[in-house]
């Protein structure tokens, strides 16, 4: 088991590590293909939403009504607690600081125009409000890659791309505050290792209870977390391109990937 963990820990901490790609592609840039980023955060809101409806709420229904004629409630009690602990890690963050509220803003230097210690305060705060939400993002890599790898993997692809914009939202504010790019990319490459972290402390806590019923109420919950994370950050972030139609284009092809993927490769 602790030979899967380190698999499993290694594809978290490659998806945590995207955020540092995001914060130094800011600094060579200056124009963001917006067509490009809504295709790319559309394809990994499909495959999420494929991926937890289809499979692992799927095989945990499966699972537990194997051994009850009511084996369904309790899969979907996970499933909904799942997206509960999304949503209280989400709510728990101030409005001004929550990743999800300033997606419009990062990316201008003029929001950044008060006193330094207040431009100080806010870029620490953003990334501190980043750390906090890629927590359960890890949680859900080691639920997902326990199960098998062809769904671990693909997970981790789609929270690696939506965090790169994550990572140009934490290092732009942080270089506006402090005129330092080296301070920045290391706020964004940092607030990401909050993904392997919650891969860790996941696997140990669950570890001494873990058998096939832990693990399956697991794979209901990280589905309803990844539901979450869709619904709240990536669709919504795709419409903030203003390109939809190519958003819903990479939805259907997220979805589509993730249909072929399990039935070549698992089913």
């Amino acid at each position: 088991m602790l030979y899967e963990f380190l698999i499993v820990f290694a594809l978290a901490l490659f998806a945590g590590l995207a955020t540092g790609i995001g914060g130094a592609i800011s600094f060579f840039t200056g124009r963001h293909n917006n067509a490009l980023l809504a295709v790319a955060l559309g394809f990994s809101g499909g495959v999420m939403i494929y991926i937890s409806m289809v499979e692992l709420l799927g095989d945990s229904i499966s699972f537990f009504t194997s051994k009850s004629a009511h084996g369904a409630i309790f899969a979907n009690i996970a499933f909904f607690a799942g997206i509960l602990l999304a949503l209280l890690i989400d709510r728990s963050i101030p409005s001004d600081e929550n990743p999800h509220e300033f997606q419009h803003v990062s990316m201008n230097q003029n929001q950044f125009n008060a006193d330094p210690a207040h431009k100080k305060h806010g870029a620490w705060m953003i990334a501190l409000a980043i750390t906090i939400h890629n927590f359960p993002e890890g949680l859900a890599v080691v639920g997902a890659g326990m199960k098998s790898l062809q769904l671990g993997i693909p997970i981790a692809l789609a929270i690696a791309v939506h965090n790169i914009p994550e990572g140009m939202a934490v290092s732009l504010p942080l270089y506006y505050a402090t005129g330092n790019k080296k301070r920045a990319f290391l706020g964004a490459l940092l607030s990401g290792l909050a993904e392997p972290l919650g891969a860790i402390v996941g696997f140990l806590l669950l570890r001494p209870f873990l058998n096939d019923s832990v693990l399956h109420a697991l794979f209901a919950a990280v589905a309803g977390i990844m539901v979450y994370i869709t619904f709240d950050e990536l669709l919504p972030l795709a419409e903030t391109t203003g390109e939809h139609h190519k958003a819903i284009y990479g939805l259907l092809a997220g979805m589509f990937f993730m249909a072929a993927t399990l039935i070549l490769f698992i089913h």
